[in-house]
């Protein structure tokens, strides 16, 4: 059995199969071509790099395919990086893919559960009605999409992993504060991302879709709800207004994609829900890879700092 991932050590000499989540093209100062990499399987990913590359081996090389590579593990910047030394293709049809793709370590059923407890929760028939027409829309795609490409829950059910750990948020917080309107807090937390199934072209080594490149996911499920609603005959309600405004300013602020800020209590909590479990989850992943008593690399989602194991 070969070596995973996350058991390389610096000084392995390795033949191994592996997913390439990741490709750039790059020129040294010399003009020779390399390759900037992201290996992985279902256990961890490794940056990696390929001098001197052949046009004709290149060419061979894409994302979201399994090679077979020869690599040599080094440090480089305190982690872990692999020198390729040689690359060979593999029949894609014998490759099993559970063995390369990450997942959530949430079971499905779980998530189903967590997710249809959310909407149980709710009381208002009208917000009811949107939420599980919006999630009979989207099927199970809900539970397989990841919540993002690469910066946080970017995993095969990440997406429904995210609005889990979202509603487990939006519970506590509402307890603590009753005058929040907890049908339209948890309404929004399971609605905020949806429009991201069709914002990304697959499960699998997600990529940005056209749509999701000229719309993005957040116009993408305001179009969604307005539909939905005009459906229900819901669209002249109050409900689909502060549900529609809810997912066009989660993101917070106007820099970071949403075309308005959050002008209702629910709102602004779903926007600090929204980051909070998204940057544990991005801290989480940078953490793991470090020990006790040392920092990580610098994070460009958390503007660019580095964070401290402590024991």
């Amino acid at each position: 059995m070969s070596k995973k991932v996350i058991d390389f050590a610096e000084g392995d000499h390795l033949h191994v199969y592996l997913l390439i989540s990741s490709l750039l093209k790059g020129t040294t100062n010399a003009g020779a071509p390399y390759l900037s990499l992201v290996l992985q399987d279902a256990t961890k990913s490794i940056e990696a790099k390929m001098w001197d590359v052949k046009q004709e081996v290149e060419k061979e090389l894409s994302v979201g395919k399994v090679f077979d590579f020869e690599l040599e593990i080094i440090k480089y910047r305190n982690n872990l990086q692999a020198k390729v030394i040689r690359v060979l293709p593999v029949n894609q049809k014998e490759v099993d893919m559970q063995e390369y793709v990450f997942k959530s370590p949430i079971e499905k059923e779980t998530l189903r559960n967590n997710i249809q407890d959310g909407i149980n929760r709710i009381n208002n028939e009208t917000i009811a009605k949107l939420v599980t027409a919006m999630l009979n829309y989207y099927a199970d795609d809900f539970y397989e999409y990841p919540a993002a490409a690469k910066i946080h829950h970017n995993f095969i059910g990440g997406l429904a992993t995210h609005v889990s750990g979202m509603l487990k948020l939006a519970y506590a917080i509402a307890d603590i504060y009753p005058s929040v309107d907890r049908d339209y807090l948890i309404a929004g937390v399971i609605l905020h991302d949806l429009g991201k199934i069709e914002e990304f072209s697959s499960p699998v080594v997600t990529e940005y879709s056209t749509e999701g490149k000229l719309l993005g996911h957040i116009s993408i499920m305001d179009a969604h709800l307005l539909e939905f609603g005009k459906e229900l005959k819901i669209a002249d309600s109050e409900e689909l207004l502060v549900l529609r405004h809810m997912i066009l300013s989660h993101h917070g602020q106007n820099e970071y994609g949403s075309p308005v800020r959050p002008e209702t209590m629910e709102a602004e909590l779903l926007y600090h829900i929204d980051n909070i479990d998204s940057k544990v989850n991005i801290m989480e992943k940078a953490l793991e890879s470090v020990k006790e008593g040392e920092f990580t690399q610098r994070i460009f989602a958390m503007d660019n700092r580095v964070f401290y194991k402590h024991k």
